[in-house]
């Protein structure tokens, strides 16, 4: 049995390692994707036996038959979705639907990647929206890149742009455009899955940059802590950062037995990237995701506690009482039906109003009427059946009228801990005028890619065109 102890002292090895043998490590390389030999590298895709946890990095399965034609239609609301094949063997891809009413659900394009089993994870466009940005969550175990890039200057015709890797951090989670150019992504683990994870920074021209912390207090923070950042958000007029913590990524690998869950979040100083302080949520069992409440004069932010099924709200500039900058309180507790729903994710409206949650394996999206931030009130029936299977990654669209709905988390077959049900839908739900929700539509992505084993779409971003003078997407 693997215990956390092996994992820190793994990991504390590798990081002394790679500074010791280099002190300015170079940030990024890029791992060229295998080429394809008929009759060769298929058969080594399929060989191995279960359990195995490192496969060999073979390219992906030829699609037998296409499985659309590309439409020419041009909607004014579109969708792209980061998906896996559903068999793990095909390409991974990114794909793009109408959202429009009267066409709802054609399929625009499809873009793949030149690779396959990377468990596509979290979605982000560009400050322009001229590129898109999608982390595979489980590529390093195929030895291949991590970031892949999306060429979408044209929207009603997206292009495969380039792909990376990460020197120090693999298994990528959440991403925020920069304004000036370029992203910082949440990558989870260390460059072999363990802890602690990076905060990792591109420049504008998509280049890796940093993995932080790179300062020596930071560094030692980390190690002295599980730092496995999974949340982000940035307040870029008050300069500051929050990441939060959510499990220790080999965890969740067999032959370990049991998850490490993080309780923390960290709080960072944007201009100089370093941690000012570690603020905890007591016996959190893993903060998946922390957002920052729009228009909020105390810059709070709401996180998600999985194991307590609640949501606590933190402070960036309060001091608690050994007067370290930053504090946590309990803001609303989701119910029965919430705790150890093994993630709770979440989106708030532009406006700060509204704030709604996923929690997977209870089937249920919550809402909350945050205006008045001491009084939070529920919106939805916590006792409901909803029409929902496996509720993961939320997004409300640019014109805040709905919300799009990933069913899908995380499925590891037998080579892991974490296999969460799913309808592998996308849900396009009304958002009524009193923040409640009316779910009405999806597109079902198991329908559509059957030739690739189905499909499992795990994020979005959405683009709407109403306006073509002040186009928006998020």
């Amino acid at each position: 049995m693997l215990k956390v102890m092996d994992f820190k002292r793994l990991s504390v090895a590798l990081l002394l390692g790679v500074t010791a043998a280099s002190p300015n490590p170079k940030p990024q390389v890029s791992i060229p994707a295998t080429p394809s030999i008929p009759g060769v590298t298929e058969p080594l895709g399929t060989s191995l036996p279960p359990g195995i946890i490192l496969q060999p990095p073979t390219p992906p399965l030829p699609d037998p038959v296409p499985n659309y034609t590309p439409s020419e239609i041009k909607p004014k609301k579109i969708g792209f979705f980061f998906a896996g094949a559903g068999d793990n063997e095909h390409a991974d891809f990114l794909a793009s639907y109408s959202l429009d009413d009267d066409t709802f659900g054609t399929l625009l394009r499809v873009v793949d990647l030149p690779t396959s089993g990377n468990s596509p994870h979290h979605l982000g466009a560009s400050h322009d929206g001229t590129v898109l940005w999608g982390g595979g969550l489980l590529s390093l175990l195929k030895t291949q890149n991590t970031g892949y890039y999306f060429d979408v200057s044209d929207v009603y015709n997206p292009a495969y742009k380039k792909s990376d890797i990460a020197t120090l951090s693999s298994i990528a989670d959440e991403v925020r455009a920069k304004p000036d150019g370029g992203f910082f992504f949440t990558y989870m683990g260390s460059a072999v899955g363990t802890s602690p994870g990076r905060l990792v920074e591109t420049d504008a021209n998509y280049n890796i940059i940093h993995q932080y912390p790179e300062d020596v207090p930071g560094v030692l923070s980390v190690l002295d802590q599980q730092f496995d950042p999974h949340g982000l958000s940035i307040d870029w007029d008050k300069n500051i950062i929050l990441t939060s913590d959510f499990v220790s990524p080999i965890t969740i690998l067999k032959p370990s037995v049991e998850i490490v869950h993080a309780n923390t979040l960290r709080l960072w100083d944007l201009p100089s990237r370093t941690i000012i302080n570690t603020i905890t949520i007591p016996n959190g069992g893993g903060i998946q995701d922390v957002k920052f409440i729009p228009g909020n004069p105390d810059s709070a932010a709401l996180a998600t506690a999985v194991h307590l099924g609640q949501v606590w709200i933190i402070y960036p500039f309060k001091k608690d009482a050994n007067g370290n900058q930053g504090t946590a309180e309990l803001f609303y507790d989701l119910g029965d039906n919430a705790r150890d729903t093994v993630a709770i994710f979440s989106d708030i409206t532009e406006d700060g109003k509204y704030a709604y949650f996923t929690y997977t394996t209870g089937n249920h999206v919550a809402a909350l009427d945050i205006s008045d931030i001491n009084s939070p009130k529920r919106l939805d029936d916590p006792d409901e059946d909803q029409p929902i299977t496996g509720p993961h990654y939320v997004k409300v669209t640019p014109d805040q009228q709905h919300l799009v709905v990933t069913d899908y988390f995380l499925q590891t077959g037998d080579i892991g801990l974490i296999n969460t049900p799913a309808d592998y839908k996308a849900q396009y739900i009304d958002i009524n005028p009193d923040g409640s929700l009316s779910f009405n539509r999806s597109i079902d992505f198991q329908k559509d890619f059957e030739n690739r084993g189905g499909a499992k779409p795990h994020s979005s971003v959405i683009y709407d065109l109403s306006d073509p003078a002040n186009p928006k997407w998020l």
